[in-house]
């Protein structure tokens, strides 16, 4: 009897021990998973806007994968983006904050928990648009993104930018198109003050690149300088003084803080049937002492030296600092030919380069006497002429302290325009249609 409730305690006491340790076991196994659910929502690093009238690009960085879906609603147009296994933290609060009156397509943005697990954001369209949303993996400082780019369903025509244009006299006296808003922009000495403008055979149509621009920062001083924002400076400097000039007109390819795609650029200067690409920075080099301005254009043979390849490369990043679209990227710039007729072009982009690099080196030390080659993807319109003018380096304390310098600015926007003046006086473009012969 004894034996039996020995025996029988025994039982009890080991189900009671197996109950217990499955209540242990529970209990670790709740342990294990909150925390390991918990380490799984994904934190954001940033949130970043980019309005511009072109498009407006919203960026939001995270420390791991982001996961979302998305879906375009009318009546009225919004458009909603679920991220899951997001935390909803000051980071994505101050989002609604970043949105500004003035932005072309986002009228507000609301963010807030849609359900355990997702953060919903909604955007308030002012016009319909065609989204692109994409992720970007990590890349030269950036961590995950997801990138939001919301361009109008009819895009902007560049033609009918250019035919807008203010007159000569307008674009002297400092409009809209100067470098600051509201300021005047000083024109310079003519290009020939000597000489009476040639005739015109038809209307030159320069197109200007400020390098870089929005997530892409480019070169950066060590003032903090940010290469984009020097390169559009002198762009808009240029831009004045170029439709100050009888028989010329330029265009930007980008006009505001903002990243634009390599090939948008290339795209953007062959709607507007583009003379002449002129791509503008301010590089880096790894050694503080590099100094001095220089001239690329493309080359059909490689590189003319190891640092215009190695310029090259780090240019041709820029759609990875940037971020693009790669599902919506036609490719077909990328996969241009060399033939004949860009042969051609790439022989009157070393002239017009030459005669530049020659009124540069009037006020900057050049780095190279003679124009440099490369394989610069932004110089691969097939039929435009192309030179990437550096201005200076942005890496070299002194070049830096100039390089954000108005005197400077401006007398580089004058040596270049100088240079192209001489070369299109030179050698005259052949009338191309009645439309073009008008100022």
């Amino acid at each position: 009897m004894c034996e039996q409730n020995q025996g029988d305690s025994l039982g009890a006491a080991t189900k009671s021990g197996r109950r217990g340790f499955l209540r242990a076991a529970g209990g670790l196994l709740a342990l294990a998973v909150t925390p390991v659910a918990y380490a799984a929502a994904t934190r954001i690093i940033a949130v970043r806007v980019w309005p511009s009238e072109d498009y407006t690009r919203i960026t939001l960085e995270g420390a791991d994968d982001l996961r979302f879906d998305h879906q375009l609603i009318t009546n009225p147009d919004r458009l909603v983006v679920d991220l899951h296994g997001v935390e909803f933290d000051s980071i994505i609060r101050q989002l609604p904050e970043s949105i500004g009156a003035a932005d072309p397509y986002i009228k507000l943005i609301r963010a807030g928990r849609n359900r355990p697990g997702v953060v919903r954001l909604v955007v308030e369209l002012k016009q319909a648009i065609d989204p692109q949303v994409f992720t970007l993996k990590p890349y030269a400082g950036y961590g995950h993104r997801l990138v939001l780019d919301l361009y109008p369903n009819e895009p902007l025509d560049p033609l009918l930018a250019l035919i807008e244009k203010n007159s000569p006299a307008e674009a002297a006296a400092g409009d809209a198109a100067s470098p600051q808003r509201g300021e005047s922009v000083p024109v310079g000495r003519d290009p020939q003050p000597a000489k009476s403008p040639p005739p015109v055979a038809r209307l030159i149509t320069v197109a200007l690149d400020p390098g870089h621009g929005g997530e892409d920062p480019g070169a950066v001083g060590r003032r903090g300088s940010y290469e984009k924002n020097v390169t559009l400076s002198i762009a808009r400097r240029l831009k004045a003084k170029i439709d100050a000039q009888p028989g010329m007109r330029a265009v930007l390819t980008r006009d505001g803080d903002y990243f634009v795609p390599l090939y948008h650029r290339v795209r953007k200067a062959r709607r507007v049937r583009a003379d002449l690409f002129v791509s503008i920075h301010a590089d880096a080099f790894i050694r503080p002492d590099a100094r001095g301005s220089s001239v690329f254009v493309l080359s059909d043979r490689g590189a003319t030296s190891a640092a215009a390849r190695w310029l090259a490369k780090k240019e041709n990043d820029a759609d990875l600092v940037g971020g693009v679209n790669l599902s919506a990227h036609d490719g077909h710039l990328a996969r241009t030919l060399l033939d004949l007729s860009q042969t051609a072009a790439i022989n009157d982009s070393m002239k017009i380069g030459a005669s530049v690099l020659t009124e540069i080196g009037d006020i900057n030390t050049l780095h190279k006497a003679r124009v440099e080659q490369a394989g610069f993807a932004v110089l691969k319109a097939p039929d435009i002429p192309s030179i990437l003018v550096e201005t200076a380096f942005i890496s070299n304390p002194e070049e830096e302290r100039r390089l954000n310098d108005r005197g400077y600015q401006d007398k580089m926007a004058d040596a270049i325009l100088r240079g192209i003046r001489k070369h299109f006086d030179a050698h005259p473009l052949p009338s191309r249609s009645k439309l073009a012969l008008a100022d």
